[in-house]
């Protein structure tokens, strides 16, 4: 099983409860690991034998992006469909959703949902 991980990918984006977060806006950190079988790049340093992560980052930037949810579980959701849609090599994806300036009056790094799919 191969893995191709994007870790920490910052965005900002319009995700919450709450009315400050859906008209200010905020900073999300999200964690991919995507899994494709990438042994033909690994011989053939051929771009086009690999699932290339810049275009899994241009994938999760506007999934994430294009419209506003309350729950950080949705976002995160969005996100695995666009990438599995978009990217037929992969077949299974794991996406971290972390909030570090979630509304919680708590000394914290981050408030976090982690979710894996797989293709049917």
């Amino acid at each position: 099983m191969d893995k191709i991980t994007i870790k920490d990918l910052k965005l900002f984006a319009y995700h919450g409860v709450n009315p400050e977060e859906k008209e200010n806006g905020q900073n999300f950190f999200v964690d991919i690991d995507y899994y494709a079988n990438i042994t033909n790049a690994c011989h053939s340093d051929n771009l086009d034998d690999t699932v290339s992560y810049a275009k899994v980052v241009k994938c999760v930037s506007r999934a994430f992006t294009q419209e506003s949810y309350d729950l950080i579980e949705k976002a995160a959701q969005i996100v695995a469909d666009a990438i599995l849609e978009a990217f037929e090599p992969i077949y299974r994806v794991d996406v971290t959703v972390k909030k570090p300036e979630a509304p919680v009056k708590a000394d914290f790094d981050y408030m976090a949902v982690s979710i894996s799919r797989e293709r049917n």
